[in-house]
Order: C-alpha cells, then structure tokens, then sequence
C-alpha cells in the first residue's frame, strides 16, 4: 500500500472542538474519510458540514429523487465512495436494488428506463445532461418545473451541481469508503 500524498487527519481529532463536535453530531458521532480529509482546512470543513448538511436533510425535495442524483453523479464522474454512501439511503427513500444496479447504467444506452419512473427519469436525464453537457435541455426543465414545482426543482439542480463538487474532492484526493473492521 503506498503512502497518501494527502494523509487523512486522525479518527481520533479533537480539535477545533466545536467543528469537531458538529460534523460527529450530523455524521451520528463518527467520521467518514470525507471529513479526515476536509478537516485539514477548518473554514472549508465548516462551511462544508454546514452546506451538505442542509442538502442532506433540510430540503423539501424528495429524498429518493435526491439519493438517486447523488448516485447517478457519482457513477457519471467514477466516484466510488460517493456511491457507496448514498446507495443505501436511496434504498431507505424507497429506491429497489434493481434500481441500485440501474443507476451504474447511467449514461448508457441499456440504461433501464422502465425501472424508474418519468420524474425519475427525468431526474437521471437532467444529472447526465448537468453534469457530462453542463447546459441542459430546456424541455427537460420545464417538465421538472411542473412535475416538481420551482423549489424542489432549484433543489435537485443544487444536489447535482453540489454532488459534482463532492465527487471531484473526492477523486482529486484519493477518498476511498472506509475500511469496516468486523464486529
């Protein structure tokens, strides 16, 4: 195994405290690798537990459409650990595992459109065309427009444009899913 360029800050960091016991608090009272990483900066960390902390669980959009973007960025951009952390939860917001597997198509032409429902779709669609085009088809936002209302379809376009954010930290830094030591 070789050595980290960047290493991950220890699992055990007390300090900034107040920082500290914030990102514990929204995180269940442990850290993810993402945070040992973010933590070598504290204004980043900051804001950063703040903003995605919002994201996660203060939108009123809804949570399934939300997980199912944040995975479908992370297949589109190789982002591995961000799969692996929201894979679950879309399965929680009521996703399948046939919707799971689904999603790794992403972007491909034996992506299983009938798996998914059309907002769903349209949800994958404005993912690929936000995050590999940039610009998006304005039909396509109309139909989430009415589909979804203005605030939620705001919302899913900052979960896309912040979930590409999260994965390029992740992959310019070497971010990987954190080892689970048996029980």
């Amino acid at each position: 195994m070789s050595e980290r360029l960047i290493p991950y800050q220890p699992i055990d960091l007390a300090e900034p405290a107040e920082l500290v016991a914030a990102i514990r608090q929204r995180r269940g009272g442990q850290f993810i690798n993402l945070d040992r990483m973010l933590l070598h900066s504290v204004p980043i960390a900051k804001g950063w537990n703040h903003f995605i902390g919002e994201i996660r669980n203060n939108l009123s959009l809804n949570p399934k459409l939300r997980e199912l973007a944040m995975c479908g960025v992370a297949v589109l951009n190789g982002a591995e650990y961000e799969f692996f952390h929201h894979a679950p939860p879309f399965i929680k917001a009521g996703g399948t595992e046939n919707q799971v597997q689904g999603l790794r198509l992403i972007g491909q032409e034996n992506f299983p459109r009938n798996t998914f429902t059309q907002t769903e779709n349209d949800a994958v669609d404005l993912t690929f065309q936000m995050t590999r085009n940039i610009k998006v088809d304005p039909e396509l936002m109309k139909r989430l427009q009415k589909e979804l209302g203005s605030t939620d379809t705001v919302e899913l376009v900052t979960v896309i444009a912040a979930y590409n954010m999260v994965s390029r930290f992740l992959i310019a830094l070497d971010v990987h899913p954190e080892d689970h030591p048996p029980a």
